[in-house]
């Protein structure tokens, strides 16, 4: 079995620094949000986007937020299912995520960000590690992440959030994390 602290965590710290430096790519030529993007209406002549969308953010607060919550929930998820199933989560996620927002957000509307792909990592450990309690800012008593989850996919209804991808990354990321959990022995934080 995996020690906890052994696994190392190149693949997390490869997915930041690609967020980052297409954020940055995207302060220099903000043109490329539109190439890189996701957009229903023109999926057809630009199916990269399914991909490409999740590395995406429209701003300082967006890409802070998704890379401290991507680092955290991230390290727990990789140390508990490896690598390899780490990165599937994720990017399974994010492109089922990617086709509910297909589906369910206007047409011409741009889908970017690792949200979908990040609440995947969120709903999988939820489910991997049922008892495990976070500090949500500014609340200073620990909460069981599953709380925090549900929080978060609440303010996920704001205008101009993509919720559609939340849901579909949480959905996914629950399912896995039951796959996870039942072929191993479930994790008590």
């Amino acid at each position: 079995m995996r020690s906890y602290s052994s696994v190392n965590l190149n693949a997390l710290w490869f997915l930041i620094a690609a967020n980052v430096l297409i954020f940055i790519v995207t302060l220099i030529r903000p043109e490329a949000i539109y190439f890189l993007g996701l957009t229903p209406a023109i999926l057809l002549h630009q199916p990269w986007t399914m991909i490409t969308n999740l590395f995406v953010h429209a701003g300082f607060g967006h890409i802070i937020c998704n890379m401290i919550s991507l680092y955290f929930l991230g390290s727990f998820v990789l140390r508990l299912i490896g690598e390899g199933r780490f990165l599937l989560t994720y990017f399974l996620g994010g492109i089922v995520g990617n086709i509910l927002f297909i589906f369910l957000a206007p047409s011409l509307s741009t889908g970017i960000g690792a949200s979908g792909a990040i609440f995947a990592l969120g709903g999988a450990l939820a489910m991997i590690a049922p008892k495990l309690r976070v500090l949500l800012f500014p609340i200073p008593i620990p909460v069981p992440l599953w709380v925090a989850i549900i929080i978060f996919f609440i303010i996920s209804f704001f205008p101009g959030v993509a919720w559609q991808a939340h849901l579909g990354g949480l959905g996914l990321g629950l399912l896995a994390g039951y796959f996870f959990r039942r072929k191993r022995r479930p994790y008590y934080f």
